[in-house]
Protein backbone atom coordinates (compact mmCIF):
# COMPACT_ATOMS: atom_id res chain seq x y z
CA UNK A 1 0.00 0.00 0.00
CA UNK A 2 1.24 3.49 -0.84
CA UNK A 3 2.01 5.86 1.99
CA UNK A 4 2.43 9.55 2.71
CA UNK A 5 5.27 11.18 4.65
CA UNK A 6 4.50 14.37 6.57
CA UNK A 7 7.36 16.14 8.28
CA UNK A 8 6.60 18.13 11.42
CA UNK A 9 3.43 16.07 11.71
CA UNK A 10 3.06 16.28 15.48
CA UNK A 11 1.69 19.81 15.75
CA UNK A 12 0.32 22.84 13.93
CA UNK A 13 0.05 22.68 10.15
CA UNK A 14 1.72 19.27 9.98
CA UNK A 15 -0.78 17.71 12.38
CA UNK A 16 -3.68 19.20 10.40
CA UNK A 17 -2.21 17.72 7.18
CA UNK A 18 -1.81 14.32 8.86
CA UNK A 19 -5.44 14.40 9.95
CA UNK A 20 -6.65 15.32 6.45
CA UNK A 21 -4.64 12.50 4.89
CA UNK A 22 -5.92 9.99 7.43
CA UNK A 23 -9.48 11.11 6.69
CA UNK A 24 -8.85 10.35 3.02
CA UNK A 25 -7.76 6.81 3.90
CA UNK A 26 -4.03 7.28 3.42
CA UNK A 27 -1.36 5.47 5.39
CA UNK A 28 0.72 8.25 6.99
CA UNK A 29 4.22 8.39 8.44
CA UNK A 30 4.83 11.46 10.61
CA UNK A 31 8.44 12.60 11.03
CA UNK A 32 8.96 14.82 14.04
CA UNK A 33 11.11 15.15 17.12
CA UNK A 34 7.94 14.96 19.22
CA UNK A 35 5.43 12.08 19.23
CA UNK A 36 2.13 12.80 17.53
CA UNK A 37 -0.92 13.37 19.75
CA UNK A 38 -2.96 11.69 17.00
CA UNK A 39 -3.61 7.96 17.31
CA UNK A 40 -4.80 6.00 14.29
CA UNK A 41 -4.31 2.51 12.92
CA UNK A 42 -2.83 3.97 9.71
CA UNK A 43 -0.48 6.45 11.42
CA UNK A 44 3.15 5.69 12.24
CA UNK A 45 5.46 8.11 14.03
CA UNK A 46 9.19 8.27 13.36
CA UNK A 47 11.22 10.35 15.80
CA UNK A 48 13.99 12.22 13.99
CA UNK A 49 15.79 15.56 14.14
CA UNK A 50 15.58 16.78 10.55
CA UNK A 51 18.42 19.27 11.09
CA UNK A 52 20.65 16.17 11.32
CA UNK A 53 21.11 15.09 7.71
CA UNK A 54 22.56 11.69 8.54
CA UNK A 55 19.71 10.87 10.91
CA UNK A 56 17.27 12.06 8.24
CA UNK A 57 18.92 9.83 5.63
CA UNK A 58 18.71 6.79 7.90
CA UNK A 59 15.04 7.44 8.63
CA UNK A 60 14.28 8.00 4.93
CA UNK A 61 15.96 4.76 3.90
CA UNK A 62 14.18 2.79 6.61
CA UNK A 63 10.80 4.18 5.58
CA UNK A 64 11.46 3.56 1.88
CA UNK A 65 12.30 -0.09 2.61
CA UNK A 66 9.03 -0.62 4.48
CA UNK A 67 6.61 1.59 2.51
CA UNK A 68 5.90 2.65 -1.06
CA UNK A 69 5.87 6.39 -0.47
CA UNK A 70 3.94 8.27 -3.16
CA UNK A 71 3.18 11.45 -1.20
CA UNK A 72 5.68 13.73 0.54
CA UNK A 73 4.63 16.82 2.46
CA UNK A 74 7.66 18.64 3.82
CA UNK A 75 6.20 20.97 6.41
CA UNK A 76 8.71 20.91 9.28
CA UNK A 77 10.23 24.29 9.93
CA UNK A 78 11.47 26.73 12.51
CA UNK A 79 12.26 30.44 12.40
CA UNK A 80 15.40 31.31 14.44
CA UNK A 81 14.75 35.07 14.12
CA UNK A 82 17.60 37.56 14.30
CA UNK A 83 18.44 40.97 12.93
CA UNK A 84 21.11 40.93 10.22
CA UNK A 85 23.85 41.97 12.63
CA UNK A 86 23.03 39.05 14.92
CA UNK A 87 22.53 36.23 12.39
CA UNK A 88 24.64 33.19 13.25
CA UNK A 89 25.99 30.95 10.53
CA UNK A 90 25.09 27.91 12.60
CA UNK A 91 21.45 29.00 12.50
CA UNK A 92 21.59 29.41 8.73
CA UNK A 93 23.23 26.00 8.38
CA UNK A 94 20.57 24.40 10.59
CA UNK A 95 17.75 25.87 8.52
CA UNK A 96 19.41 24.79 5.27
CA UNK A 97 19.45 21.25 6.66
CA UNK A 98 15.87 21.43 7.92
CA UNK A 99 14.13 23.27 5.08
CA UNK A 100 16.19 22.17 2.07
CA UNK A 101 18.42 19.16 2.69
CA UNK A 102 15.70 17.16 4.47
CA UNK A 103 13.33 17.66 1.53
CA UNK A 104 16.00 16.48 -0.91
CA UNK A 105 16.93 13.43 1.16
CA UNK A 106 13.33 12.34 1.69
CA UNK A 107 12.34 12.79 -1.95
CA UNK A 108 15.40 10.92 -3.21
CA UNK A 109 14.44 7.99 -0.98
CA UNK A 110 10.81 8.04 -2.13
CA UNK A 111 11.47 8.51 -5.85
CA UNK A 112 11.87 4.82 -6.80
CA UNK A 113 8.38 4.03 -5.46
CA UNK A 114 6.88 7.11 -7.13
CA UNK A 115 8.47 6.28 -10.47
CA UNK A 116 7.36 2.65 -10.22
CA UNK A 117 3.79 3.79 -9.55
CA UNK A 118 3.88 6.46 -12.25
CA UNK A 119 2.43 8.75 -9.62
CA UNK A 120 3.72 11.07 -6.94
CA UNK A 121 2.64 14.14 -5.02
CA UNK A 122 5.22 16.43 -3.42
CA UNK A 123 4.26 19.55 -1.46
CA UNK A 124 6.79 21.82 0.21
CA UNK A 125 5.49 24.25 2.82
CA UNK A 126 7.30 27.54 2.39
CA UNK A 127 6.29 30.96 3.78
CA UNK A 128 5.18 34.44 2.84
CA UNK A 129 8.45 35.50 4.50
CA UNK A 130 10.20 34.75 1.18
CA UNK A 131 9.05 38.27 0.22
CA UNK A 132 11.15 39.66 3.05
CA UNK A 133 10.49 40.30 6.72
CA UNK A 134 12.68 41.84 9.44
CA UNK A 135 14.64 39.30 11.52
CA UNK A 136 14.08 36.52 8.95
CA UNK A 137 17.41 36.33 7.09
CA UNK A 138 17.99 32.59 7.59
CA UNK A 139 14.30 31.65 7.49
CA UNK A 140 13.41 33.67 4.40
CA UNK A 141 16.51 32.55 2.51
CA UNK A 142 15.88 28.86 3.06
CA UNK A 143 12.12 29.06 2.55
CA UNK A 144 12.83 30.91 -0.73
CA UNK A 145 15.22 28.13 -1.67
CA UNK A 146 12.26 25.76 -1.60
CA UNK A 147 10.74 27.64 -4.54
CA UNK A 148 13.76 27.05 -6.76
CA UNK A 149 13.98 23.39 -5.79
CA UNK A 150 10.28 22.80 -6.38
CA UNK A 151 10.26 24.43 -9.81
CA UNK A 152 13.27 22.37 -10.85
CA UNK A 153 11.82 19.11 -9.50
CA UNK A 154 8.45 19.81 -11.14
CA UNK A 155 10.12 20.11 -14.55
CA UNK A 156 12.24 16.98 -14.05
CA UNK A 157 9.51 14.75 -12.60
CA UNK A 158 6.36 15.72 -14.50
CA UNK A 159 7.01 13.16 -17.28
CA UNK A 160 6.84 10.41 -14.63
CA UNK A 161 3.47 11.54 -13.28
CA UNK A 162 4.98 13.26 -10.23
CA UNK A 163 3.82 16.78 -9.39
CA UNK A 164 5.68 19.19 -7.12
CA UNK A 165 4.05 22.23 -5.56
CA UNK A 166 4.71 24.80 -2.85
CA UNK A 167 2.23 26.21 -0.35
CA UNK A 168 3.46 29.44 1.23
CA UNK A 169 1.29 30.44 4.21
CA UNK A 170 1.14 33.87 5.75
CA UNK A 171 0.51 34.32 9.50
CA UNK A 172 -0.98 31.10 10.87
CA UNK A 173 -1.93 30.43 14.50
CA UNK A 174 0.84 27.97 15.38
CA UNK A 175 3.50 27.69 18.05
CA UNK A 176 6.00 28.97 15.45
CA UNK A 177 3.99 32.18 14.99
CA UNK A 178 3.54 32.75 18.70
CA UNK A 179 7.24 32.12 19.32
CA UNK A 180 7.92 35.49 17.68
CA UNK A 181 4.60 37.30 18.23
CA UNK A 182 3.53 36.78 21.87
CA UNK A 183 -0.03 35.59 22.47
CA UNK A 184 -2.30 38.41 23.58
CA UNK A 185 0.05 41.17 22.45
CA UNK A 186 -1.31 44.11 20.42
CA UNK A 187 0.89 42.96 17.55
CA UNK A 188 -1.33 39.89 17.05
CA UNK A 189 -4.31 42.11 16.24
CA UNK A 190 -2.18 44.38 14.05
CA UNK A 191 -1.08 41.37 12.02
CA UNK A 192 -4.67 40.13 11.75
CA UNK A 193 -5.89 43.53 10.53
CA UNK A 194 -3.21 43.57 7.82
CA UNK A 195 -4.79 40.46 6.26
CA UNK A 196 -7.71 40.98 3.83
CA UNK A 197 -9.99 38.55 5.72
CA UNK A 198 -9.01 40.26 9.02
CA UNK A 199 -8.03 37.11 10.88
CA UNK A 200 -5.01 34.88 11.33
CA UNK A 201 -4.96 31.70 9.32
CA UNK A 202 -5.67 28.34 10.91
CA UNK A 203 -3.64 25.16 10.42
CA UNK A 204 -6.71 23.57 8.84
CA UNK A 205 -6.75 26.31 6.16
CA UNK A 206 -3.26 25.32 5.07
CA UNK A 207 -4.00 21.60 5.30
CA UNK A 208 -6.85 22.03 2.82
CA UNK A 209 -4.49 23.84 0.42
CA UNK A 210 -1.93 21.07 0.76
Amino acid sequence: MSAAIVTGGAAGIGLAVVQKLLQSGSEVISLDRKPSPETHAKLRHVSVDLTDSEATRQAAEEIARAHAVTTLVHNAGTIRPALLTDVKLEDLDALVSLHLSAALILLQAALPAMKAAGFGRVVLVSSRAVLGLPTRTAYAATKAGMLGMARTWALELAPQGITVNVVAPGPIETDNFYSVVPRGSPQVERVAQSIPVKRLGQASDVARAV
